[in-house]
């Protein structure tokens, strides 16, 4: 009874938003994987309908030889094989897979963008569910590759990037005359990320086409600074800010392993490097969740894994003044 009285007593305060973030679809039907559309701040339920963030997994057009052991392992019957990697992370759990074009990048194979668009569409062919395509990094190599890539993949409704200050224009043009979206990357700055997108709309990709990547930092490596930016995000989209809006992709994965803690293998004080690394990825994807990001990027799979456990709690509705489930 004393309970029941207290719980009367409380008077919740509900924030009453009046934008949202886009709803970005990628992939064909009967396999679309939609990212965004919440109305409020993350896994708040008592305010709006959160939505659940998506997940990929990474696979790259060439053997990473820089990748850990322990990450390695993971995949290493296919680390040769792209499309034979692709349907590995389907089924271990991925709502969408990652390729990146690792091989264009001039200082490794520098692949020409014919054999990347090749390898681009024998991925896509290989697994049913949606695609990310990223280039190498080197603006000016990924404006020459990506438009022949997103011409193989038409049809296909994918995300291709990454489009920055210096190359937008003709990845976002790419994107428009093939029917993708893209992935928006700017620097750790609200500002620029916004002023990119609104200069990707002009021309003529519509807001729930963008997502924006805002170059994340990891645990121990700015996490702070990265929540602080995507939080800011999600609340000017809540506020009716269009062009902060998009959903956010956070390439966890790419980030968190590069890291010592992922990388050092002999450090015993530190436990065990393969707990150590996936609890590190997990960690910064949990932590960017509750910030506002829609789309995860992984490595391993036993982040996704657990980071899927805890999104699995966080899902699940509870009201105020009742403790949260689990």
């Amino acid at each position: 009874m004393e309970r029941e009285k207290q719980q009367m007593a409380v008077e919740i305060v509900r924030e009453r938003w009046k934008g949202k973030v886009c709803e970005m679809v990628l992939g064909r039907e009967p396999r679309t994987v939609r990212a965004g559309g919440d109305t409020s701040l993350p896994f708040i339920h008592f305010e709006g309908d959160p939505v659940r963030p998506v997940t990929a997994l990474e696979v790259q057009d060439i053997d990473p030889g820089d990748w850990p052991a322990v990450l390695r392992q993971e995949f290493d019957e296919v680390l040769s094989d792209p499309a034979a990697w692709a349907r590995r992370c389907v089924e271990l759990g991925a709502d969408l897979v990652l390729l990146r074009l690792a091989g264009t990048h001039p200082e490794n194979r520098d692949t020409g963008p014919e054999e990347a668009a090749a390898t681009a569409r024998r991925v896509a062919e290989a697994v049913d569910v949606p695609l990310i395509v990223l280039g190498s990094g080197v603006e000016e190599k990924d404006a020459r590759v990506l438009p022949v890539v997103a011409e193989a993949l038409e049809g296909r409704n994918c995300l291709l990037g990454q489009a920055t200050a210096e190359n937008y224009k003709t990845v976002a043009a790419a994107c428009v005359a093939y029917g993708h979206s893209v992935v928006a990357t700017s620097p750790l700055d609200i500002n620029l990320a916004k002023q990119l997108n609104i200069l990707i709309t002009e021309m003529n990709l519509p807001p729930e086409r963008i997502a924006m990547d805002p170059s994340i930092g990891p645990l121990g490596y700015g996490l702070e600074y990265a929540y602080s930016i995507i939080e800011r995000k999600r609340l000017g989209a809540l506020s009716g800010d269009r062009m902060l809006a998009p959903p956010v992709i956070c390439l966890v994965g790419e980030e968190t392993w590069k890291t010592r803690e992922a990388q050092v293998e002999d450090q015993p004080e530190w436990g065990d490097q393969s707990r150590r690394a996936v609890l590190w990825e997990t960690v910064t994807a949990v932590t960017l969740a509750l910030a506002g990001g829609s789309i995860f990027v992984f490595r391993h799979p036993g982040s996704l894994a657990r980071f899927n456990r805890e999104v699995d709690a966080l899902m699940r509705p509870w009201e105020y003044p009742s403790p949260p489930p689990g």
